[in-house]
């Protein structure tokens, strides 16, 4: 299961672009809320409105999960450090954790959670980014750990899931399908 965590004010294309290419490479995607409310409906940076699959508060203490994606924008990626159960699950995970242009720095690096890891974010967040080897690539992949700098690199950012979980003939595969 890949879990996806959308928190207002989200970078649209950061969460959609990769849920449809995991999804079309049949991968078992949930959309998450990470809202105060409780409320499904998210909505993203630039006005577009999203329902969740579930809220956060409906997930158990620990979750299996092979991904937990973080898509960035501001103040999304803020509003996802700000969520306490977020950052146990991520600190817990025997999973992977993929995240995209400011919630490398803002969510993962300010915990110190990229400690030792090659990462990349969004250009003027490397500051936050404490520990890491800053690549400055478009996608930064290791084991368990895919970063992207932002909204241009989500398709190659969930390309880079897609290859990680089920290799790069299914991440070509996909990506011939889409004419990329």
């Amino acid at each position: 299961m890949i879990y996806v965590f959308l928190a207002p004010g989200f970078e649209e294309i950061e969460a959609v672009a990769p849920i449809d290419i995991m999804r079309r490479a049949g991968m078992e995607v949930t959309t998450v809320a990470v809202t105060t409310d409780g409320s499904e409906a998210v909505e993203g940076a630039h006005g577009v409105p999203y329902v969740a699959d579930i809220h956060i508060d409906d997930l158990p203490e620990a979750v299996e999960a092979e991904w937990l994606v973080l898509p960035g924008g501001m103040p999304g990626a803020s509003n996802l450090h700000d969520c306490g159960k977020l950052l146990t699950l991520l600190r817990e995970t025997t999973g992977g954790i993929a995240a995209i242009c400011a919630s490398p720095a803002v969510v993962l690096g300010s915990e110190g959670m990229l400690e030792g890891k090659s990462a990349t974010c969004y250009p003027g967040f490397e500051d936050l980014c404490r520990g890491a080897e800053m690549t400055g690539a478009p996608v930064a992949s290791s084991p368990g750990l895919i970063t992207a700098k932002g909204p241009a690199f989500a398709m190659d950012f969930g390309l880079a899931i897609v290859n990680a979980s089920l290799g790069e003939e299914k991440a070509d595969e996909v990506a011939r399908g889409m004419l990329l």
